[in-house]
């Protein structure tokens, strides 16, 4: 489905016309927004308030360092807005595949630190990009398969003993261009505390969303939303680009999907927020 069609959507149900599989899977996804895409100098509390009045669900934040707890804590008890996940501040900087393994061992610790924070939010998952292809002397695919597999090994008892997933994504990063590769690269962990975070837009760019919502199967935890414009090559808000939700619904009905929808599209004002939430709803039949 396309802009034109969205927007045809939407005219129907401003007359009273049901939207396109409105409903078919309310109370099996649930929306969050990336806390980042609430703009403006604001403090916490008001960003979970816009959040909530948009109505999603829940948000991500980011971390370490990012945030304060109690603040955090706060804003979630006052509007009911769960933090759901912890997306990394630092991992494409302080890079688990970095040839120096003084930077491997940082990215391990603000792994360590990600999970914690997200567990003393209540938060069940970090999104992690687990390292980049830069270089094929000193961090090629190969590096980032081996070290970025050391350190989240390392991580992974902490994630365990708290209960928070470490959730991967391979963003942009030169790593695992093919499904079925990055399929083994998660199954090589073994562990149940081990899955992927997986980006719609992203992935239509790399041969089509629905064959690899299919391929991940139940590796899939949660998923972040956006569109994909395949002529430009550039991820863009929901129905600008080329993915067909109806097919990504289909794909997502046959995996069994149940969990956490994050928006990442342009961010704004209160305003923006109820135009991303609209179009989440009709993009996933909420």
């Amino acid at each position: 489905m396309n802009r034109r069609s969205f927007l045809t959507q939407l005219s129907l149900a401003a007359a009273g016309a049901p939207l396109l599989n409105a409903g078919e899977f309310t109370g099996r996804i649930y929306k969050a927004v990336k806390v980042t895409m609430i703009r403006g100098k604001i403090s916490t509390l008001d960003k979970f308030k816009i959040a909530r009045d948009a109505g999603f669900d829940g948000i991500s934040l980011f971390a370490p360092d990012r945030f304060d707890l109690m603040e955090s804590l706060s804003a979630q008890d006052k509007t009911g807005v769960r933090i759901h996940n912890v997306n990394g501040s630092y991992h494409w900087k302080e890079r688990l595949s970095d040839a120096d393994p003084k930077v491997r061992d940082k990215a391990v610790q603000n792994l360590k630190d990600s999970i914690q924070f997200s567990h003393d939010c209540g938060g069940d998952s970090v999104l992690l990009v687990n390292g980049k292809v830069t270089n094929e002397k000193t961090e090629n695919h190969e590096h980032v398969r081996a070290r970025s597999s050391e350190g989240i090994r390392k991580a992974i008892p902490l994630a365990s003993r708290l209960g928070v997933r470490i959730l991967c994504e391979n963003v942009g990063n030169g790593f695992c261009p093919d499904a079925k590769q990055w399929a083994d690269y998660l199954d090589s962990f073994d562990s149940p505390w081990v899955g992927a975070f997986f980006d719609i837009g992203n992935h239509h760019g790399l041969g089509g969303a629905p064959h690899w919502i299919r391929t991940l199967g139940d590796r899939t935890v949660k998923i972040d939303v956006k569109d994909r414009n395949l002529e430009r090559d550039k991820n863009c808000n929901l129905f600008d680009g080329n993915v067909d939700w109806v097919k990504v619904r289909s794909a997502l009905k046959d995996v069994g999907f149940n969990g956490w929808a994050t928006a990442e599209v342009g961010g704004g004002d209160a305003k923006r927020m109820k135009q991303v939430a609209e179009r989440m709803d009709l993009a996933l039949g909420l």
